[in-house]
């Protein structure tokens, strides 16, 4: 259920703010809950033109649309609403040729706003949309689902799937601002907070050994949204993004550790027709099968891979690889976009906190995929 404005502003509320260090392309990732109230106070300052549209999907409009919509009036913006069909395969030219030609029909000019209001779905799209729009149009992250507020949001990655393969089609395009209302998870499916978590224990094994521990000990006050466990998740996973993004904006060296489970997650994706599990699922298997992989040549004892693979089924999520065949996985890993001279690159956990990444040979990953997954 939404809370009106004023139960909102009665609520004390903690607030976070984490700074996207990128010279002129920098910018504040903002974590608190009621913020949905008052995104238009926050776009004010940017002192752009009153057309603003937001981007979302019909569930995120029906819950969240006239908040967002009440405080963007509040200072004087002229917000319209594309509610697009909510799911994975909306992440396609197809839509965003359609938004385009909304901006186009309308003839907003360059200090038009653009708003992304939903999951990574919608925060791609936009920003994907905005990067192309006159060339570049300004644009913000208001992302109510969780893998998009601890990761899909922040560090510019816009984009769409291809049949052959997941993000194949993007660009980098920085946000003006990422907002961030806690509360709004209060109204996803329990399948897809568990989702967003997956995307939460990858900053652990790839950066941060106490995280991890504290998500060990504390899943279950996690799980319930558990408020202050809930706000440290937020934050914590918002930095390590905020500070690698920092470091390799365009993913040339540091950055690809935010890969860790998605060479094996995407190729799950498109294999399942992006119906099958949802980003986060397909993720979770993907580190527990990366962890495998590094016990296997000989980077990490087999501790490491015990301990990922019992946080994943504790948070509720997949571990397994579906029954298929290893060749098909093979055949949609060559796909992905992280191959470099033709050989596929891996994410591997050499200790709980550090990774490193390295190209993988065939036979070994075909090895991995085909075997029997023992349980933890």
């Amino acid at each position: 259920m939404t809370t009106d404005r004023d139960e909102t502003d009665r609520t004390p509320a903690v607030c976070d703010q984490i700074h996207v260090d990128l010279g002129e392309r920098s910018y504040e990732v903002v974590i608190r809950d009621g913020l949905l109230d008052h995104v238009g106070e926050f776009l004010a300052p940017f002192q752009l033109g009153p057309d603003t549209v937001i981007v979302t999907n019909p569930v995120v409009k029906r819950h969240y649309g006239a908040r967002v919509i009440r405080s963007l009036n509040a200072v004087g913006l002229k917000p319209i609403v594309l509610a697009l069909p909510d799911g994975e395969r909306t992440k396609s030219l197809k839509w965003v040729a359609r938004v385009l030609n909304e901006l186009l029909r309308r003839r907003y000019e360059r200090k038009a706003w653009l708003v992304a209001l939903g999951g990574g779905v919608v925060g791609d799209l936009a920003g994907f949309t905005a990067s192309m729009y006159l060339r570049g149009i300004p644009f913000v992250q208001v992302p109510t689902t969780l893998v998009a507020q601890v990761d899909a949001s922040i560090g510019g990655k816009t984009g769409v799937n291809h049949l052959l393969g997941k993000n194949l089609i993007g660009t980098f395009y920085q946000p003006k601002l990422v907002l961030i209302d806690p509360g709004a998870l209060r109204t996803l499916s329990p399948r897809e907070y568990r989702a967003g978590l997956a995307e939460v224990i990858k900053y652990g094994v790839i950066a941060d050994a106490e995280f991890f521990e504290f998500l060990e000990r504390g899943i279950a006050q996690i799980l319930k949204l558990e408020p202050a466990a809930l706000q440290r998740v937020i934050r914590t996973s918002c930095a390590i993004k905020a500070a690698v993004v920092a470091e390799d904006e365009r993913e040339g060296d540091r950055r690809r550790i935010l890969n860790f489970g998605h060479t094996v997650g995407h190729a799950l994706e498109t294999l399942g027709g992006y119906r099958r599990y949802t980003h986060g699922e397909a993720v979770a298997i993907g580190m527990v099968v990366a962890a495998r992989l590094a016990e296997r040549l000989g980077l990490a004892d087999a501790s490491v891979g015990m301990r990922i693979r019992a946080l994943v089924e504790r948070t509720g999520l997949p571990a397994d690889l579906p029954p298929r065949s290893a060749s098909a996985l093979l055949r949609a890993l060559r796909q992905d976009k992280k191959v470099q001279d033709r050989r596929i690159h891996f994410v591997l956990p050499d200790r709980i906190g550090h990774v490193v990444v390295r190209p993988v040979e065939e036979p070994e990953i075909r090895r991995v995929l085909a075997a029997r997954q023992p349980s933890a």
